[in-house]
């Protein structure tokens, strides 16, 4: 891995460790919210109960924990960058009960385990943010077993997700931010239809099908939505971190106003939408 990409590791993984806590806070919120993404996920995956599988960016345990409930007489091995944000899949895996679990901090770009051993691997929310993608599907594809599957979610085009755009056009638009380099991580880097199935292709997949899945961040008010953007949409934070107190007050202000003219019911239910993309080994 270059050096580049090193970097983006590192970036990664402490930001993620710094949201851990964000992430915790909002962790029921979060998975109800992102539930329909791991069912899908798991609907695709044909499960058996006895699989071996990988959750790769497992971050506070979802899916992973939701399919050690189905892989009863077999196992998951729950992976993350950050340790912070696994310490929490074991407290909710503790609270739930599930003991067919372990988890791994490592990197996605080279995962620590010998070749064709797990029986399919789940990754929700992860691509977006691995600093080489192809590696990644590379080593999904090397510990995945003959004839396994593999299932990811990534989020789709900034104009089906409001429940982003809301805040961090606002935030660009008045900021002027300078525009992320072209491919570096970031939330709609994978959004694009066809992106991640090509991506699958180069690494060797085949039977490759993906999906939309849409729905509503349910904040049932601007505040709500608000605080929850400042808890765990990391972008957000950075940059507001920068702003003077009369320039957030403006930002947070025409956020407010997008989300109303947007949703005049004032329940501040913001769209959103992710592609499921799977294939098969």
């Amino acid at each position: 891995m270059t050096t580049e990409f090193e970097q983006i590791r590192e970036q990664q993984k402490n930001t993620w460790n710094t949201f851990s806590p964000g992430w915790r806070k909002w962790d029921d919120f979060t998975m109800d919210w992102l539930k329909p993404l791991g069912e899908e996920i798991i609907s695709s995956l044909k499960l058996q109960p006895t699989d071996t599988v990988l959750d790769v960016a497992g971050g506070t345990g979802e899916p992973g924990l939701s399919i050690a409930n189905i892989v009863r007489d077999g196992k998951v091995v729950i992976t993350d960058l950050a340790e912070g944000m696994l310490q929490v899949a074991r407290d909710n895996a503790a609270m739930k009960g599930i003991t067919n679990y372990e988890t791994i901090v490592c990197d996605a770009c080279n995962l620590p385990f010998e070749d064709e051993t797990f029986d399919a691997v789940s990754c929700r929310l992860g691509f977006m943010y691995f600093p080489d993608m192809l590696m990644a599907a590379q080593e999904m594809v090397r510990v995945l077993k003959p004839g396994g599957r593999i299932a990811t979610a990534v989020w789709g085009v900034p104009a089906k997700n409001f429940w982003v755009t809301a805040s961090m056009g606002t935030i660009n638009r008045i900021m002027q931010l300078p525009a992320p380099p072209p491919g570096a991580p970031g939330i709609f880097r994978c959004g694009n239809p066809g992106f991640i199935a090509s991506l699958f292709e180069q690494a060797g997949l085949k039977n490759i099908a993906e999906t939309e899945v849409t729905g509503k961040l349910p904040c049932g008010d601007n505040d709500t939505y608000w605080t929850f953007t400042n808890d765990v949409v990391a972008p957000a934070v950075a940059a507001l971190s920068k702003a003077d107190e009369e320039t957030k007050v403006r930002i947070k202000k025409e956020v407010f106003n997008a989300v109303d003219e947007k949703y005049p019911d004032r329940m501040a239910a913001l769209d959103y939408s992710a592609v499921i993309i799977y294939c098969q080994k």
